[in-house]
Order: structure tokens, then sequence, then C-alpha cells
């Protein structure tokens, strides 16, 4: 038996940081359902809390056989409560002291309250209060800023889901003094310019030549000699390298008041696409389809139109072409990517199916690029 295709939604907090990650699974039989997890589980993201959706599926005591991380909690919609499998998986979970989630719950109507529920989710749409709901609850479906600032004053913890974040005002302030220094190098980099006008621009920006120096000389890279200079630092890192953490850089270079949650979509993206480069195009456009993920929320990020938002940045022609007109040969991945954030999966199943990517690769590279993006937010 094939697995299921999964998709996602991020949960932020009161201060719009991400608190857990929810996984929707688009199986139709438990039997599908175990298979996609069991499959899943080396996989599985470990930064946060994952809430585990199986969307129109009444889940049941066999999904708990599957030996998940603790940081895993079952979905139990409230419409499910009045079906005797999910009863069962309740008295399960609390015989091996398991925490659930509790979704689509209205604020009012009665549940079990020995069932050790340490989430749930409320459809905005349908209640504008957290009420009764027991646990962390987080508002689902919130429209815009306003509505947002209203969850929040009612005494909700956050928010689950894409549509608000899209639609946060952009920052009013202007964007920190280093991202004009990182275009600049971004653009000497492409033009494969002398090494001495790099070197003199990370010394006049202060902030920015620590930071590359400081990701050099950590552990994580494992270096065995000490970089003492920024000549010496864009020699051993390299043309290449060096403009991929510039882009990362430049990603953070913001102050949006959604940056944690913008910042994981964005590497998200980057990553997955990356990760899929070989089965559509081969390893050598790795490279190109990470900046299609990582520039591609660069409007929602700045509140700019596109064009705008990209002017600064010079990139690969069918980069380019994918972020603005989602045309060209990466236009197909980069929709595919987008179309995993969605709870109904008609689009990824379209999307897959033209690019002949199966639920098994496209899961594995969501949850990979999840847990890489996260990491990295973590920084």
């Amino acid at each position: 038996m094939t697995p299921a295709y999964l998709t996602r939604e991020p949960a932020l907090n009161r201060k719009l940081a991400i608190t857990a990650n929810r996984l929707l699974i688009h199986a139709t039989t438990t039997e599908e359902a175990v298979v996609t997890l069991l499959e899943l589980i080396p996989h599985w993201p470990q930064t946060h809390a994952v809430l585990l959706s199986f969307v129109r599926l009444v889940p049941s005591e066999s999904l708990l056989a599957t030996p998940l991380p603790e940081n895993s909690f079952f979905e139990i919609p409230l419409a499910a409560l009045s079906h005797p499998v999910a009863h069962e998986l309740i008295a399960c979970a609390r015989q091996k002291n398991l925490p659930l989630c509790l979704s689509w719950h209205d604020g009012l109507s009665p549940f079990p309250t020995d069932a050790g529920w340490r989430f749930t989710l409320v459809d905005w749409r349908k209640s504008k209060r957290p009420g009764n709901s027991p646990g962390i609850v987080l508002a689902w479906g919130v429209p815009d800023p306003e509505s947002a600032r209203a969850a929040l004053h009612a005494g909700f913890a956050g928010f689950c889901g894409w549509e608000f974040l899209r639609r946060l005002p952009p920052p009013r302030d202007e964007p920190k003094p280093a991202r004009a220094t990182i275009l600049q190098i971004m653009a000497l980099l492409q033009r494969d310019a002398d090494i001495g006008e790099i070197e003199q621009l990370f010394k006049r920006d202060v902030a920015l030549g620590y930071r590359l120096l400081k990701y050099l000389n950590s552990a994580a890279m494992g270096l065995r000699v000490e970089i003492t200079s920024f000549r010496h630092a864009v020699n051993i890192l390299g043309y290449h390298p060096l403009f991929r953490w510039l882009s990362l850089l430049l990603l953070h270079a913001h102050d949006h008041p959604a940056m944690p949650a913008l910042a994981q979509t964005a590497l998200t993206r980057a990553r997955y696409l990356e990760l899929l480069a070989s089965d559509t195009f081969g390893p050598e456009a790795a490279e190109p389809l990470f900046l299609t993920g990582l520039f591609s929320i660069l409007p929602q990020l700045t509140g700019k139109p596109a064009e705008e938002a990209l002017a600064d940045v010079v990139l690969p022609e069918p980069v380019a072409e994918a972020i603005l007109r989602r045309a060209g040969p990466y236009a197909p991945l980069l929709d595919l990517a987008a179309a995993s954030e969605n709870t109904a999966p008609t689009s990824l199943l379209a999307a897959a199916e033209t690019l002949g990517i199966g639920p098994a690769r496209h899961n594995i590279a969501l949850l990979t690029a999840l847990e890489f993006a996260d990491q990295l937010n973590q920084l």
C-alpha cells in the first residue's frame, strides 16, 4: 500500500513565533494512515510540537501503535467524539499517558475532560472566543490583522493557518542597515568580482563581518583553521556558498512582525525544492531552485509588488520567471511547494501527478525541509 500525501500549516503563539507544526495526512483509510506514519518516523520534525490531523478520517486506536516521537499530538475532531472508535483511541491514549489535540471545538460543546488535551483548535469563523476549550487554544482561519488582534484580545493563545500571515501589513520600519550591504556583496559575487571589493564591503559593515566570522569559526563548520580575516573567510567559503549564506541572511534583514513564520515558509520551500531538484532537473539545479523557494515570499515579506521586491536582487532567469510570472521550468516545482501549504490536497495531487513525484518522495522532502527551516530559525 502506498502512503498518503502530506500538507502542512504553522501554529503561532501570541508573539507570532512558531509554537507547533500541523501536519495533515490525506489518507482514505486507517491502514493508509498507518503506512504513511511508519514511513515518516525516521524523518519526523523535532524542533516544535507536531499536531497530527487525519482530516476527514475518524482516528482510531490502531494509530497509537505507531511509535511516534513524544512531540506528536493526535487530533480528535469534535464531530468524531460521536464515534465509538474515537473514544477507544482516547481511552488508549489515557492509559499510555499520551496528550491529544481537540480540533474544531466551538468553545461550548462538552468533551471528555480526562483525555489530556494539550492543544485545541477553534474555527474562528464559528466561534470568536475560546470558551471552555481545553489546553492551549489556537484560533484557526483568522482572515485579517483586525481579526487577529480581536482573537488575542478574546484570550486565544495564538493562531494556526496561513491566511492571516499573508495579509499582515508590511513592516513600517526601514529595513536593517545591513540589507544594502548584503545586496551589494551579492551583486559582486554574481559578476565574479575581485575578492578585494568584497572584502572592503565586509570591513565597512561591522555587524555583517562579525556574523560571517562567527559563522565560519563555529563548531558546526568543522574547520581546522581559525578564520582571522575577511579575505581568508571569502576564500575558505567560496563565492557560491557565500551567496547562499547571504541569501539566508537577507531573509532576516527585515523587521516584519511575522518574521519567524515567513522565514519558516521561505526556508521550507527552498530546501524542499533543493531536495527535489535531482528528480526533475539534476543536481546542477539544486542551487537555483533553493533560491527560487527562498525568494518566493519576498513580496509578502516586504509588502511590495514582486517586481519591486526583487529589483535589487539579480537572479537567474528561470528563478525570476518562476517567482514573478509562475512560468518557466521551475514554476511547476514552486507550485508544488506552495500546494503543500493547503489544507485541501486537490492542487497538491494535481501538481505532484504532473511532475511524477509520489507521496513518499514528497513527504520525506517536506518533513526534511521543515526541520531544516525550524533549526535555522533557532539560530
